[in-house]
């Protein structure tokens, strides 16, 4: 097992040292179930799915390190055999009736969290150690498994979220939470800004609040902790209590887009755009549907067109409110992906991508245009 690893590593370094020699883009790749995420999809396909497998896993100590290649599924049903999990809820996005795909590097490199981040935190918070293949082929390691082991820069939450960009994360340690004793979920029937103002207030006290999100005039509120806290909430917050089953896919639905409001981003290729804003903003003034998370933080919006003037009014929208908007599924990628960076910024980038790629061979142009 472990010279088929070995072998696997050694076909890595390999493909990276000829693609840096000549220069050829190599687009780094697990399951595939992201691809739709982030700007072009530029070069030769390197899989990461051969180099698999749970490295350590300690349920005493809350920490689980795995391989690039290891499928999130695998990971996730690990860890609930000890009634753990990844509480960030990284999203799957499997296709229709269809098996995920997805891998830890992937989720890893995506960055992307669920419903749960508005209590726990994103996946970036979870990363305690990460180690990169770089663009010279040889092996970094940043971080540790404990959370004492972080010190001076960060470099393994970094590569959390850069799209595979800075270089081949072959290894990730998490950290991981014992699934809550109790979980419980209220729907209410309100307006969109009556349910911000709602959740602002409740955000202010003790309360055992995982999730929200509202839609259509419905704000559904999951609440996970001790059955004592759970149930003193529900019987504070009133509200009509949700069928465990109902919420059960309610959450799952909302985390991997099959929820219904996706449905015309994910089949009819309609632009769907994720505006990041403090959660006390106000209702965005933007046409169309729109669906709240994270207490208010994250606001979808499906653009009635996919024209730089869409992009223009969402983008000049967030930066009035304190917040940035991302272009998350389809639409015209010419207008950027992601909200572009300013001079100073746009050299931090450059430098980090630099030094950890000098090539330039790992994903380009999969985040910004130059990089």
């Amino acid at each position: 097992m472990q010279a088929t690893l070995d072998a696997t590593l050694a076909t890595f370094r390999d493909a990276i040292r000829q693609a840096g020699d000549s220069r050829t883009p190599l687009r780094l790749r697990g399951g595939g179930s992201k691809d739709f995420y982030g700007q072009a999809l530029v070069g030769n396909v390197l899989d990461t799915r051969a180099y698999r497998g749970i490295v350590d896993y300690d349920p005493a100590e809350l920490v689980i390190t795995a391989r690039c290649g290891t499928p999130l599924a695998e990971i996730e049903d690990v860890l609930a055999e000890h009634r753990q999990m990844l509480a960030f809820e990284a999203p799957h996005f499997a296709t229709h009736g269809q098996a995920s795909t997805a891998t830890l590097g992937g989720a890893f490199a995506a960055g992307l969290s669920g419903p749960r981040r508005q209590s726990v935190g994103a996946l970036r918070d979870f990363v305690l150690g990460a180690q990169l293949m770089d663009g010279k082929g040889e092996i970094l390691n940043f971080g540790g498994q404990v959370m004492k082991n972080v010190a001076g820069y960060d470099v393994s939450r970094l590569l959390a979220g850069s799209l595979g960009t800075l270089g081949l994360v072959t290894e990730v340690s998490l950290k991981v939470l014992p699934v809550p004793f109790d979980d419980a979920t209220l729907r209410f029937a309100l307006s969109q800004a009556d349910a911000i103002d709602q959740l602002n207030k409740w955000g202010g006290k003790p309360l055992p609040i995982a999730a929200s999100a509202w839609h259509d005039g419905v704000l559904c509120v999951r609440l996970s902790g001790a059955t004592a806290a759970v149930c003193a909430a529900r019987d504070s917050l009133g509200g009509e209590v949700v069928d465990a089953s109902h919420a059960g896919q309610l959450w799952t639905a909302l985390r991997e887009q099959t929820y219904p409001f996706f449905t015309p981003a994910r089949d009819a290729g309609r632009a769907l755009w994720r505006i990041a804003v403090p959660p006390v903003t106000r209702p965005l003034d933007l046409p169309g549907e729109q669906l709240v998370e994270w207490g208010g933080g994250q606001r979808w919006w499906l653009a009635q067109d996919d024209s730089a003037a869409s992009a223009d009014q969402v983008r000049a929208i967030a930066q009035a409110a304190g917040g940035h908007a991302t272009l998350f599924r389809n639409g015209d990628k010419a207008v950027g992906v992601f909200t572009p960076l300013s001079t100073p910024l746009a050299a931090i980038h450059q430098r980090l991508k630099t030094s950890f790629d000098p090539a330039g061979i790992f994903n380009p142009q999969r985040m910004y245009s130059g990089l």
